[in-house]
């Protein structure tokens, strides 16, 4: 009956009259979301984004020509690089000379373009969430009609800054999606030595974050995933949590 129900404010809950800690393995994993198979044809045709034969291809050139960066630089800014900073930018940067927009005060692959509403990179961990989070809300506030996209990896989410950002933006009702790319290694280290749970997407819940996760390797499942993120964050002040699992 509701009387019996807990009045408790912090939770919410039913009694147990049975001593039983709740076991990791006893919650099934998050399911991975995808619209392609492997053999790159789609499953479900309510599911394709239907996009038209030029975006695909950018999508497909940016890619490749990413790859191709990666081998020169280190971790070449995917987002940057689809929203049309030039390459000599990227090398102008990389060697800090004259052409650079930085003027060579930023450490190499730490670029930044206003103009691209691209926030400059900076060494620390998981810095960029609760700051990510801080632009959210002034959003918000301004009511601006606009959400943030924050860029981490599951190494990031370790550190501490990762635990007060996602508690900000669900609090406080943040327009904001996280996108989280966990490609199984933080560095050097593997996610068997930095968590217990099942992976990143499992904690949004926990912090009131609408949460999914994503084959990283399926473009249009990214695609889908970050577009009705990013319109129902802007829609409902809401904050959302992407992972993407990826190699």
């Amino acid at each position: 009956s509701p009387e019996e129900r807990p009045q408790f404010p912090g939770a919410s809950a039913e009694f147990a009259e049975r001593l039983e800690f709740i076991q990791p393995q006893v919650l099934a994993g998050i399911p991975v979301y995808r619209v392609m198979d492997r053999q790159g044809q789609v499953i479900r045709d309510s599911e394709d984004p239907q996009l038209p034969k030029e975006q695909v291809l950018k999508l497909y050139k940016t890619m490749t020509l990413l790859n191709t960066m990666d081998r020169i630089l280190y971790e070449s800014q995917r987002v940057l690089l689809y929203r049309g900073y030039p390459l000599e930018l990227f090398m102008a940067q990389c060697y800090g000379n004259a052409r650079d927009p930085g003027k060579g005060r930023q450490m190499p692959v730490h670029y930044g373009c206003p103009e691209r509403h691209f926030v400059t990179i900076s060494s620390p961990l998981a810095t960029q969430i609760p700051q990510a989070v801080g632009a959210a809300y002034a959003i918000k506030r301004a009511d601006a009609s606009r959400a943030v996209v924050c860029y981490f990896g599951e190494g990031a989410a370790s550190e501490g800054d990762a635990h007060a950002g996602f508690n900000f933006a669900a609090t406080l009702e943040c327009p904001i999606v996280f996108f989280c790319r966990n490609n199984g290694y933080a560095i050097s280290t593997p996610t068997s030595e930095q968590y217990r749970g099942d992976g990143i997407a499992a904690r949004g819940p926990g912090y009131g974050l609408l949460s999914i996760r994503v084959d990283g390797n399926d473009v249009f499942a990214v695609y889908n995933a970050t577009r009705e993120a990013r319109r129902r964050a802007v829609a409902e002040n809401q904050p959302f949590l992407i992972e993407a699992m990826t190699y």
